[in-house]
């Protein structure tokens, strides 16, 4: 984003007028700098949920819901799930530009390296009772292992943040394996320098000590692709969070353990799961049909509800939903699995694109809508998609912790709240009360 010194804007209260600078933006909206408006007016703006606010500068993701864009540092979406790898696209949200061969070797090399937990983490594992939720485990394991490196807390340090990036995203595979190895009461798995970053946590997840993993490359190609559409998404809920965390200068394990905790919440990360739920009730009830689900969700006063349709952001086709439209047969074809939940996946889609009702209101298919229907395919449990969702998501978080440090001036410093309570009480002792 750069300042465009030729445009302004004014706002007035009585006979007090304060001049706002206007922020030009590369794409998309530009923004009102309002930075100096309490201190001159004493007054705040009034935003809930902040939908009309912009709390940081930042050039990792570009959005645009109308258009069903989303870019990476300038790249479309399409191209990066359909060329690169997971770790490639780690690379450029962390450091801004996709790496050369050497580069990607040295990278690859340094999160195959430190994909191993130490052995005293078997124990904070075998704490947890087996019905403990994976992202219970997930969130705070990665509090735990950040006891591990104190030396590299320090925010201000580039060398301490690239060490803590690369122990964070070799050592989420192994630390997402172990939790559902706990869940199902299964010997963990340790990992494997031998494979590549996909299919380590493919053979730490589904294998077994007493044979050896076999690893489908197609199988392997999907969740690459499956990670990358969800790396990042701008200032949502859970990347918000990492960087509010990260205001107080708590280290990047932490901040990123809080993410995980915003994005367990089924309004974030749960959706694709809400999904798959949704197509099952409709899949074993007897009397629901595709037109009578339609029908339901368009019922104000009836509580069914499509789950995978609409955007906050996206009022057009969700790009990522796309990609992964494309995906869902060819995996499904590949495990050799007739889902039927795909079936009426489309149906539903159909039927939706063609009512007005929807239409009208820009309720097209999410990422979320196709995503749950693959990670069945590929033989996860529901109770893990926010986990691969959390995997994912960890690049964006890395990155927008990293982007707020280097610009100090973007720190989330304390927002302001509209106090309607009570202007003031005589204390009453408590016998008189």
């Amino acid at each position: 984003m750069t300042d465009d010194v030729g445009t302004s804007a004014s706002i007035s209260i009585g006979d007090r007028t304060l001049d706002l600078e206007v922020l030009s933006a590369s794409l998309g909206s530009d923004a009102l700098d309002i930075s100096k408006l309490r201190a001159s007016l004493n007054t705040v703006t009034y935003d809930p949920g902040f939908a009309n606010t912009a709390s940081t500068r930042s050039s990792i993701t570009y959005i645009d819901g109308g258009e069903g864009t989303l870019r990476h540092r300038g790249y479309a979406i399409d191209d990066l799930a359909e060329k690169c790898t997971f770790l490639e696209v780690a690379y450029l949200l962390l450091y801004g530009e996709l790496p050369n061969r050497e580069q990607l070797d040295e990278w690859t090399t340094s999160v195959r390296h430190h994909t191993l937990l130490s052995e005293e983490m078997k124990r904070f594992f075998d704490a947890f009772p087996r019905s403990a939720h994976p992202m219970a485990i997930l969130s705070s394991a990665t509090n735990a292992i950040s006891t591990f490196y104190e030396a590299y807390y320090d925010p201000k340090s580039s060398d301490a943040f690239h060490e803590s990036a690369v122990r964070l995203i070799a050592k989420m595979p192994t630390i997402a394996a172990w939790a559902y190895k706990k869940s199902i009461s299964q010997p963990y798995m340790y990992p494997r320098n031998d494979l590549t970053y996909i299919e380590n946590f493919l053979h730490m997840m589904f294998g077994m000590p007493v044979e050896e993993t076999k690893v489908d490359p197609v199988i392997a190609r999907a969740l690459n692709v499956l990670l990358i559409l969800h790396a990042d998404h701008g200032q949502n809920c859970s990347t918000a969070t990492v960087r509010f965390v990260g205001s107080s200068d708590a280290n990047l394990f932490a901040s990123v353990a809080a993410g995980m905790n915003a994005l367990w919440g089924p309004l974030h990360g749960g959706a694709n799961q809400a999904v798959v739920e949704m197509l099952s009730a409709i899949h074993d009830d007897p009397t629901m049909t595709v037109e009578r689900a339609v029908t339901r969700a368009k019922d104000g006063d009836d509580p069914f509800r499509l789950m995978g349709f609409g955007h906050r952001v996206y009022k057009n086709y969700d790009p990522r939903a796309r990609i992964l439209k494309k995906f869902a047969d060819d995996v499904l074809s590949r495990v050799g699995l007739d889902d039927p939940l795909l079936e009426i996946a489309n149906q539903l889609e159909m039927a939706a694109r063609e009512d007005d009702y929807f239409v009208s209101r820009n309720l097209y298919p999410n990422v979320d809508f196709y995503s749950g229907i693959i990670f069945r395919a590929l033989g996860f449990p529901t109770r893990m998609f926010t986990v691969l969702f959390a995997m994912g998501r960890l690049p964006g978080w890395i990155a927008n912790w990293k982007e707020m440090h280097d610009d100090p001036a973007t720190r989330i410093a304390r927002p302001r709240q509209v106090y309607e309570g009570t202007v003031m009480r005589d204390y009453v002792p408590i016998t008189e009360r």
